[in-house]
C-alpha cells in the first residue's frame, strides 16, 4: 500500500494547512487536463484525491494513523 502521506509530500506530522497547500501543488501539476498526452495522469490524481480525502478529515487521518 501506497503511504498517503508520501503521495501528497508531506510529513507524518503535517498540519491541516501544510495538508491543504501539497494537496492544492499536487493536483494542480497532476490534473488530467494538464496532462493530456500522459495516460497515468487520471490514476495519480485520483490517488491526490485519496489521499487528501483520508488526510484532510481527522477522523479518518486517526484510523489511518493507526
Amino acid at each position: 500500500m501506497t503511504n498517503l502521506y508520501d503521495i501528497l509530500g508531506v510529513a507524518e506530522d503535517a498540519s491541516q494547512q501544510e495538508i491543504r497547500k501539497a494537496y492544492k501543488k499536487q493536483a494542480s501539476i497532476h490534473h488530467p487536463d494538464k496532462n493530456l498526452e500522459d495516460p497515468e495522469a487520471t490514476t495519480r490524481f485520483q490517488a491526490i484525491q485519496k489521499a487528501y480525502d483520508i488526510l484532510s478529515d481527522s477522523e479518518k487521518r486517526k484510523r489511518y494513523d493507526e
